[in-house]
């Protein structure tokens, strides 16, 4: 073993070169390249197998099951848990063959004095007792050899990974170190922003140009504010909604600008929340002063108004399927309201001692329905089980959004903070983003990027805001706004893609440094 580790590699003599070659060697064997394999160990002299485990190898594949029990109780190294493992799985082997052989008496012998003493469960034993007798109820003419090769192979292969270093090597070792590495960089990488595979041949490290940071076109339909806007799930469209009373369904093109599909015209009073349907063929549109309404988004036209002119929904989201939707109002009376397309109730909670809802959202697997009630106190209801949990803030909270994969949200605070929590509750204080402006009206913020990597959110001092999860200081501030910026919203799809809605009138669309174009296009 001194010899194995006299020899070092690296700038910093951490990598001990035998370790190193024998997972080269390993990975070559695994991809397929048995030949390069074994001209690496004989030109290195060192083999991918430890000198015990090709002996171990080879008294298992000779059925020699004493002298592998010895080699196994001979290992300083191994856990007590461990040993007790390997032996069973060894005394496995050897008792299924003595009894295929017609070894009953050796078998059952073996199985009371041996296998109990290994202390592997009752479980266990009770299963290999039953195997045993399986195979003596068999029919045994003669033993097949190429299935007891084949047995005995699965047993080198299950104990090749539960022997710990160095006796085996664990599996595509070098693979993972090398993912491993990669990993590290691009989690130290603030504006890493791509999906899947990257180069090997330089240390990782993006640009800002892998986010959206400048105005590439400016969208002026609306007459007046604009309160909400977000992408369909798909990526193809743009929803938005103003206190003109109207909402917008406007069209991505391939060249990533937007045009004007449909304007939503029957609210009587300002449009404050959209939601898509998951398939994208439907659009929820409400407000504080205004009933729910469901649009077709391919045609335009209202497909069904919910309820009447009493039934006011501040809130709204849709179930996996596209078949239930849920909509909170800040009338306790109303409550939260679950139900189909048609807008038959399925299931309501309402009343006088139900808060009134300032918020709320569906998680994308339709697991949890997460509502904000009372202002500072956060709802996580499952929707199988019924479990509820409560989360409380020292702060008045404006509005909800949850991550792709279902596992975190984040809310914006009055207090100019936003706080990002998960939602099975294993965290015990939230992770926390400031620097932007919130005080006295709602603001909306947004998961973004490849795998919901950023936040971006709007602020009451005209300016976008953009964090790296893992920072809680913004790393980009996008100006160009005019009037307090109301929401933002993420293309799922295009990934350096963002809109802002603002009280000056306008939508922002955002895009990488990199855009071909040099003045932002006006569309009105």
């Amino acid at each position: 073993m001194s010899m194995e580790g006299s020899c070092r590699l690296g700038s910093k003599g951490l990598i001990k070169k035998h370790e190193f070659v024998r997972v080269i060697i390993q990975c070559l064997y695994s991809i397929g390249c048995g030949k390069s394999a074994s001209c690496l160990e004989l030109e290195s002299g060192i083999a991918c197998q430890s000198d015990y485990f090709r002996t171990l190898e080879s008294k298992i594949l000779s059925g020699n099951w004493n002298g592998c029990i010895d080699m196994l109780n001979d290992i300083k190294e191994l856990t007590e848990e461990t040993r007790a493992t390997a032996l069973f799985l060894v005394l496995k082997q050897s008792l299924l063959e003595y009894s295929k052989c017609g070894d009953d008496k050796l078998a059952l012998e073996i199985l009371r004095r041996e296998v109990p003493s290994l202390q592997v469960g009752r479980e266990k034993i009770h299963s290999l007792a039953h195997s045993i007798l399986f195979s003596k109820d068999m029919e045994q003419s003669k033993t097949d050899n190429n299935e007891v090769c084949e047995l005995r192979r699965k047993l080198l292969q299950e104990l090749e990974n539960l022997l710990p270093p160095p006796i085996t090597i664990p599996g595509r070792r070098l693979e993972h170190l090398v993912e491993t590495a990669v990993l590290t960089q691009i989690d130290s990488c603030m504006y890493h922003n791509l999906s899947g595979a990257v180069s090997l041949y330089q240390d990782h490290l993006c640009s800002r140009d892998q986010i959206p940071t400048e105005t590439v076109q400016i969208l002026t339909e609306h007459k007046n504010e604009v309160w909400f806007v977000q992408f369909s799930h798909n990526g193809e469209y743009l929803a938005s909604s103003s206190s003109d009373c109207t909402a917008i369904i406007w069209k991505v093109l391939e060249d990533g600008s937007l045009i004007l599909r449909h304007t939503l015209q029957s609210h009587l009073n300002p449009v404050s929340f959209v939601a898509w349907s998951p398939d994208d063929s439907k659009l929820l549109t409400c407000g504080n002063g205004e009933v729910l309404k469901l649009w077709d988004v391919e045609t335009g036209t209202c497909k069904h108004t919910f309820g009447d002119r009493g039934f006011i929904v501040s809130s709204c989201a849709w179930f996996p399927y596209s078949k239930r939707l849920v909509c909170g109002s800040v009338d306790p009376e109303k409550g939260i309201y679950m139900c189909d397309c048609d807008g038959n109730e399925l299931k309501a909670w309402r009343g006088m001692r139900m808060p009134k809802i300032v918020d709320l959202a569906v998680t994308p697997d339709g697991e949890n329905l997460i509502s904000i009630f009372s202002e500072k106190e956060i709802r996580i209801f499952n929707v199988g089980t019924n479990a509820e949990r409560v989360i409380s803030e020292d702060h008045a909270i404006t509005s909800l959004s949850i991550s792709r994969d279902s596992e975190f949200f984040i809310v914006n605070l009055n207090s100019q903070e936003i706080h990002m929590w998960d939602v099975a509750g294993k965290m015990e204080k939230p992770l926390k983003y400031m620097g932007h402006m919130q005080s006295k009206y709602v603001i909306r913020s947004c998961f973004g990027g490849a795998n919901s990597t950023f936040i971006a959110s709007g602020s009451e001092n005209t300016q976008v805001y953009i964090w790296n999860r893992r920072n809680s200081r913004p790393i980009e501030v996008l100006c160009g706004h005019t009037m307090t910026v109301n929401s933002v919203s993420w293309n799922l799809r295009r990934p350096q893609m963002l809109a802002s809605a603002s009280d000056d009138q306008t939508i922002r669309i955002w895009g990488s440094s990199r855009s071909k174009r040099t003045q932002p296009k006006k569309l009105s």
